[in-house]
Parts: C-alpha cells; structure tokens; sequence
C-alpha cells in the first residue's frame, strides 16, 4: 500500500478524525485510519461493478498500475467474492485460496467494497458514468442456457448453476430442494461443472462434511437414493471440456466404478500422436478407464462398488419425457450423432438415431449466460455479451468490461485473471493517455452515496462482510467445518449491522 496506516483505539482514531479530517475504515475490530492523500484526494475515479473475481481482478491491476485511482467496487449481494463462493466445489478449498488476495485488494487504502448495492435497480449505470471517470461492468453471468426442448420444464429438471447455487449457499438457490430419490441421475454437458455436480452427487458424506457445504445440501445428499451417474455430452472423447484434474478426482472416487462404452473411444488412441499435451493426458486417461483392463487391485475396487458414473459421447437431448403423473422427469430421449470435422473444430450432426435413458433427475451443465443489467448499456443478445474491443465498451467512452461478460463463460478463474488484467490495461492506457477526460474533479462513491441514501439502499462495507464472515466460521467450527455459510439475505445484513 502506499499510504501510511496505522492500527488505533477507538477513542484515539475519533480523536484523529476531530484534529485533522481522516478517513476511518473499521477494520478486525480496531479502526483503521488512510491519510487523504491516498484516499479521498485520489484524482482518477474508477468503480468496478461486480463483486467477483473478475471484478477483484480488475481492481488489483487498476490500483497497482496507476497510483492516483480510487477503486470503488459495488456488488449486489451483501457477501463479496461471487463464483470463487458460490461456484467453486466445497471440496476444492485450495481453489478458494484466492480470497486472500481479493481481501488485500478490498482492504487497500484506495479500494472502497459495497456489497448489497444492485446496478440497474438501485443505482444506473449512467448515474454511476456521472460520479467515476470510469465505470468496468463485471457481474459475470447469471443466467442459464436452454436446451430448447420439450420436457426441461418439467419436475427433477435443474441447471447445474441452480444445482450448484443449492450446494454453495447462493441464496437465490437455497429453496431448490432437488429431488434426489431416484437411482440415475443424467448430467448434459462434460465440462468441469458437469464433473463437479456428478462428484458431488457421489461422494462419501463423510468426505463432504469437512467441506463448506451448506448443512441443508449436505442433509439432503445424506438421504440420497442416486447411485448411477451418467455425464453426456453432443461430441466425442477427443472434445470433452472437462480437465484432467476433474477426470481423475471420478476415477479416484470411493466406492464407484466407471461405466464407459468401449466402442465410443475407436480411433481414438491413433489421434493421441497429434493432440496438444492437456488433451492428450486427459484423453489418455480416458482411454485407460474405458478400455484397459484394470490392475488386480482396481479390478477388486470396482467390484466391491456401490456407485457408478460414466461418460456418454455423441449424445443431443431431444426430449426431457414424464413419468405418469405427467410432472416429474422420468427419463430422456437423446439423438445419437456423428461428427463432421475434426478436433475442436468438429460438429455433432445427427444420424437419424435416437436412444432413451431412465432417469429420475436431469442437470443441464450447457453454459452459463451474461443478462443485460441497464439499458443504456449495449448488449448483444445472440452471444450475451457486452460488444467490445479490448474491454472497451463499443460506443461508450469510459464504459468498460471485463471477465465472462467480455468473453462469454469460458475458461477457469486463470483464465478470467488474464482477461480482467486486460481490460485493467486498457482503462490505465485511457486514463493516461488522455482518452478520458480526468482535469475535471468526479465525486466518486461520495456523489452515490446520497442516491442510495435517499432510495433506502444501505450498503454493506468490506468489515461489515468480515462480520458475516466471522460468524459463518464460528458457525461452521461448532460442527466440525471451515465455515456454514449464511442463506438468507436479511439475516447477512442482520449479522453485518450488529
């Protein structure tokens, strides 16, 4: 940080603000304390709008590259962190490790977090292009991708970003409440979601205890009667999304078995020779699983399993079909395709074919989608984008964005690092160049606050969240877990304004 901080009492850091005008940040208990001349008197205005890692990101680089900005970060929930919370599998804590970073970026003398604040509702865009020099929309994607077939309607239909919303604590999932009393569950799409939700629906609960799982997904997974899992995907072995770390953590899996189909991996091992390093270990893998004959002591492993799981290939949903009480999913009827092409350039094209699955639970893992947020803002609504060069929003001086909203859901939370840095650099090179306008003086969060003020919106601080954060780990340590994390909106706010 560039600016002197200092750790006071209460009474101390009061006594400061009286004498010479500081601004106080609460901060673990103690009041933390910025000298203006990193702070409030920063010349460039920049908010960032979104809470997650796309945000953060952007926020990291704007404050390291540029030593006159103030990054305010405004975020709908109360709780920060977004995906990295309420994506990432609770048995991937190591992949949660990036909090730590984000927290040094919020805490920094010239960032500013304001959780429970919605764009678009509370505060426009345009009101927020008044008070900053520039404005970075970084809200990710929220909405889900339809199959577009009949039946995705029905009861035991679920997107797997509701599904896993239900298991990491999204409130706006916390009623889902899936039912898991069938024995196959089928999971569309074989990416890295996919693999997760399949995992999750299997793992031993004793496993999942020690994780962050919410207590009410974990009752539910306890009283689970699912033990057949198949993923499926529209192409084949060599196009699978999926990594060869979630590949492994199935094969590895306690008391299941895979169950692969042999004669969907032929001429598969010829193209091994030309296929770039990932693929190949991960496409190695696969090929061991279904067609190798296991060594004595996997072949005794998967004898004595419970529970299966297995990848399905060249599969399209065409119609999701009821049991007979015409509500509840009983099955799926699939088109079984070709490909034209090869590689990643390859297209599923149907053959005429059709097979049908017994199922009793169905999660589309087909792709998350950006939603516009205001209308003044451009969006292209065939590829849920915002249009844009570079992160620069087309047409819209001083309008930027980064993460899935650029680009689409692609990649993993490197990949979104890259991306924001990116657009990072485009709003330093503008702010420097003279491509905005930075002579004339913007208010900043100063100018918002009255707005949300005088529409009832409070605002939730970063030590606000780090109450609610503390209570979630004291929550969860009573039993035996990292944290339980809170579900409910209110009671976040109840908890932050203690």
């Amino acid at each position: 940080m560039s600016s002197p901080q200092v750790l006071l009492s209460k009474a101390a850091a009061l006594n400061l603000l009286l004498t010479s005008g500081r601004r106080l940040n609460r901060f673990n208990g103690h009041v933390r304390v910025i000298t203006r001349s990193a702070s409030s008197a920063a010349h460039q205005k920049v908010c960032v709008v979104g809470g997650g890692p796309a945000g953060f990101y952007t926020a990291q680089h704007l404050l390291k590259a540029c030593q006159d900005v103030q990054v305010d970060i405004y975020e709908r929930l109360p709780v920060p962190f977004g995906l990295v919370r309420f994506g990432v599998a609770p048995d991937h804590p190591e992949v949660k490790n990036v909090i730590s970073t984000f927290t040094q970026t919020a805490r920094h003398a010239r960032c500013c977090y304001y959780g429970n604040v919605n764009v678009g509702t509370d505060v426009s865009v345009e009101e927020l292009r008044e008070a900053y020099h520039a404005v970075v929309l970084s809200y990710g994607a929220e909405g889900n991708r339809s199959m577009g077939v009949p039946g995705e309607d029905l009861e035991g239909v679920y997107p797997a970003k509701d599904f896993v919303g239900w298991y990491n604590g999204l409130p706006s999932n916390r009623e889902l409440n899936p039912g898991l009393d069938c024995e196959t569950a089928v999971i569309l799409g074989q990416g890295n979601v996919a693999l997760d939700v399949a995992r999750i629906l299997l793992s031993p609960i004793d496993e999942l205890k020690k994780t962050d799982i919410t207590q009410r997904s974990l009752d539910a997974l306890a009283q689970s009667r699912v033990r057949r899992v198949l993923v499926v995907g529209r192409r084949g072995p060599l196009q699978v999304a999926g990594t060869v770390k979630e590949l492994r953590e199935m094969v590895n899996l306690p008391d299941t078995k895979p169950e692969m189909v042999a004669s969907e991996f032929e001429g598969v091992a010829e193209a091994l020779k030309v296929i770039p390093r990932p693929r190949k270990r991960l496409t190695e893998l696969m090929l061991k699983t279904a067609v190798d004959p296991p060594a004595e002591k996997e072949r005794q492993r998967r004898q004595a399993a419970s529970l299966s799981w297995g990848l399905r290939f060249l599969r399209s949903p065409l119609e999701v079909l009821a049991g007979p009480d015409g509500a509840r999913v009983a099955g799926i009827r699939l088109a079984v395709n070709r490909l034209e092409g090869t590689g990643d350039g390859s297209v599923a094209v149907p053959t005429g074919e059709v097979e049908t699955l017994d199922c009793g639970l169905v999660i589309t893992s087909i792709g998350y989608k950006s939603l516009p947020i205001d209308p003044a803002v451009p969006f292209d609504p065939r590829k849920a984008i915002v249009p844009n060069s570079l992160g620069r929003v087309q047409q819209a001086a001083g309008l930027y964005c980064s993460g899935w909203l650029k680009t689409g859901p692609i990649g993993v939370i490197a990949t979104t690092m890259n991306n924001s840095f990116d657009t990072a650099h485009s709003v330093v090179e503008d702010l420097t160049s003279g491509c905005l306008d930075v002579t004339s003086a913007k208010p900043g969060s100063t100018g918002i606050g009255p707005l949300l003020d005088k529409r009832g919106v409070k605002p939730v601080s970063f030590s606000d969240w780090e109450k609610i954060n503390q209570e979630e780990r004291r929550r969860g340590a009573a039993q035996g877990k990292p944290r339980e994390k809170l579900l409910d909106v209110e009671e976040m706010l109840k908890t932050a304004r203690t």
